[in-house]
């Protein structure tokens, strides 16, 4: 007989046997949800269960949901170090260099971009045509197009594209088909919304807009306006972030994780840690939720316009705290270390002395 699974565990003890070798498998033992949080009863459990530190994992929404537990913890008095640890897929998280998993992503974007490019180049005028993650931001899509090297055309939501007219997109793959005899088109699902919906599109729970079907529109929309084409649609839809971690991927996952734990020790709160123009330092929460990550130099200069965020307001410190220096043994060279950003432009070593030609280079990086 059929017997039911138990229901999941409200708590989830992360001792060292439940960890073993998660970083080897795809996906998250914790569970992942959008939107619809109820703040003040989370904190009210926090405060109930005694826990003095908090470490949430995601992107713009995660962060801000971070910020809003942060600051009813002020509200309630409840003493509590929230930290913030960046993960998003999409890779849009501003100032942030890179969330660990998106080089997974890339790698396995582009073994749909090969096999469009097997698909299309078998066909007699085949225009092989990959959808890939990417709501409001190209990242994916973009370092994916450019490691395959098969890539004739990639659509992105921070550049706008015009399907007809002679220096749209159709003429364009008509060109390509004549010359080579088939082509490989990217395109993120977030790209072409002004094109493709028309009009108003409803929000899920985090209040993101539900996206229109890029991909099915641009395959029916290809075989109207191009003669004789030959469309092959690949959608590996989540395939591409349901596989486990490469190397590179693990090693700055577990940095992110010492520095985030070494900060809640510190007394911090209201910080996420990140990787930025190479240094790992910690930031205000409201820094990086203020707006999505712009693509920078890779094609800030075919439209894009890359984001000047505000001064940012001071980290803080949980009451009685000060800086600390960093007590694992993961950061045996001072290189490592963590930064502070502040309001003034100075940095904080936690735990060593400001001056000096290391001190000149980070203030130098703290502008984005």
């Amino acid at each position: 007989f059929f017997s039911p699974p138990p229901p999941l565990p409200s708590q989830i003890s992360l001792d060292r046997a439940s960890v073993e070798g998660i970083h080897l498998q795809g996906g998250t033992m914790l569970g992942t949800s959008r939107g619809g949080a109820d703040i003040p009863t989370i904190v009210k459990r926090l405060s109930v269960a005694a826990v003095d530190m908090v470490f949430v994992i995601g992107g713009n929404g995660g962060n801000a949901g971070a910020a809003a537990i942060q600051a009813e913890c002020e509200r309630q008095g409840v003493d509590c170090s929230v930290v913030g640890v960046p993960k998003s897929i999409d890779n849009d998280i501003l100032l942030i260099d890179k969330c660990f998993g998106f080089d997974t992503a890339v790698e396995e974007a582009q073994r749909a971009l090969l096999a469009a490019k097997v698909e299309a180049s078998s066909a007699y005028r085949g225009v092989g045509v990959v959808r890939l993650m990417g709501r409001q931001s190209g990242f994916i899509a973009m370092q994916a197009s450019m490691a395959s090297g098969v890539v004739d055309v990639c659509l992105i939501p921070e550049v706008p594209f015009a399907l007809g007219g002679r220096r749209g997109l159709a003429s364009f793959v008509q060109r390509v088909l004549d010359e080579r005899g088939h082509a490989v088109i990217c395109v993120a699902e977030g790209a072409g919304q002004d094109v493709v919906g028309g009009g108003e599109h409803a929000a899920d729970a985090s209040g993101n807009p539900i996206l229109a079907d890029v991909g099915a529109w641009l395959k029916s929309e290809l075989k109207k306006r191009v003669p004789g084409v030959d469309v092959k649609y690949i959608d590996p839809s989540y395939m591409i972030r349901a596989t486990p971690t490469n190397a590179a991927d693990r090693v700055l996952c577990k940095i992110l994780a010492h520095n985030a734990v070494h900060a809640a020790f510190g007394g911090y709160t209201g910080i996420t840690v990140g990787l930025v123009n190479t240094h790992y330092v910690y930031l205000p929460i409201p820094v990086i939720i203020q707006a999505r990550g712009a693509g920078g130099g890779v094609w800030a200069a075919r439209g894009g316009v890359p984001f000047s965020p505000l001064p940012p307001p001071l980290c803080r410190l949980r009451a009685g705290s000060t800086p600390v220096a960093s007590s694992g043994t993961a950061y045996a060279r001072r290189s490592a270390s963590p930064t502070l950003w502040t309001t003034t432009g100075t940095t904080f070593d936690l735990g060593g002395k400001r001056g000096g030609r290391r001190e000149r280079e980070r203030r130098r990086c703290n502008t984005p």
